[in-house]
């Protein structure tokens, strides 16, 4: 089961990626180029983190899996909130927080995705 500590980290192992507190000190907001990817309240008792992703691939991931569900006060259409209880894989969860990356990098203007080193 993936740790508070353990998706800090993660959150924090891609490129340029930081740690914000615009909502107050217990929520941490992981952006990229000053762009939102993760959201979540680490010392939460339920932890939970929200991820943006793909509209089709949100709504298979919700119906594929319980603790994915809309993203709790985020667009529905474009953002999960996955409940951090042991029932998906680590890797799993990885998966979908460098997915949620990949998809902030994506939208980012051609120089930053450069400096990044993700060139799409």
């Amino acid at each position: 089961m993936v740790t508070s500590e353990q998706l800090h980290v993660c959150c924090l192992s891609f490129a340029a990626a930081e740690e914000t507190f615009p909502f107050g000190p217990e929520t941490s907001v992981f952006k990229v180029g000053g762009k939102m990817f993760a959201l979540s309240q680490l010392d939460a008792e339920s932890l939970r983190v929200s991820l943006k992703c793909e509209p089709q691939l949100a709504e298979a991931l919700r119906a594929a899996h319980a603790a994915v569900i809309p993203g709790y006060h985020l667009n529905k259409r474009h953002w999960n909130t996955v409940i951090l209880d042991g029932s998906l894989p680590d890797a799993a969860i990885r998966d979908m927080v460098e997915d949620s990356y990949d998809l902030v990098v994506g939208g980012l203007p051609q120089a930053r995705r450069r400096a990044l080193g993700r060139e799409r």
